[in-house]
């Protein structure tokens, strides 16, 4: 829609683009956070799970979901606009500064679910979406910050795509982001348990003492 109304406009189309998404977000975190986490990203899926948030068997299922549901998404949006229901996009997205954004997108997106979910998880589903609008803007591959999403936009052959050969060199950057900021909130905020057991040790040893 962005695409068809900007006139060619290329800042207007992300605009309408950047609005459409952290509104969604907005919407579908809280529909979905209380059924399974609003887990639609498997870099945060796979994050919570080395946190011990989910089950890692729960890793497999919950990635296929969201894969189907990238790929639905993108099947139904060319069904309303009259595009070809798949088609590989040619819309080149290379080169280190594309992958250093979406390193960038990817670990301010952990970091933010990661902060917020420990110290204020009501305002998690704003916080998420609020740093994605802004991530459109201020990263230089407009924060895809999703390796089911780059799948499935590979599919689309239309401004919001991405070349299937550019594809896999996003994912790893999205991992390594990911990885990134799961290391430093763990070192930032350390588990609750492991702190109380640290106090509570030291309280015997006092005690003791």
């Amino acid at each position: 829609m962005g695409e068809q109304l900007s006139g060619g406009n290329v800042a207007l189309a992300l605009l309408a683009n950047t609005i459409a998404t952290g509104a969604g977000l907005v919407a579908l975190i809280l529909t979905f956070g209380g059924i399974s986490g609003a887990h639609f990203n498997p870099a945060v899926t796979v994050a919570d799970a080395s946190q011990g948030g989910i089950q890692w068997r729960d890793v497999g299922p919950y990635i296929a979901a969201q894969l189907a549901g990238a790929f639905a998404g993108v099947a139904l949006a060319h069904v309303m606009f009259d595009a070809p229901v798949f088609s590989a996009s040619r819309h080149v997205r290379s080169g280190l500064g594309q992958l250093t954004g979406e390193f960038m997108a990817t670990f301010g997106l952990v970091s933010v679910i990661r902060g917020c979910a420990r110290t204020r998880p009501s305002v998690t589903p704003f916080a998420v979406a609020a740093f994605i609008t802004a991530a459109y803007w201020f990263t230089s591959s407009t924060s895809f910050a999703n390796p089911a999403v780059t799948m499935a936009r590979a599919a689309s052959d239309t401004f919001a795509g991405i070349r299937p050969a550019d594809a896999p060199a996003f994912i790893a950057a999205q991992a390594l982001g990911a990885t990134t900021a799961t290391a430093l909130f763990r070192w930032l905020v350390p588990s609750v348990p492991a702190v109380a057991n640290q106090v509570a040790r030291t309280d015997d040893q006092e005690n003791a003492a």
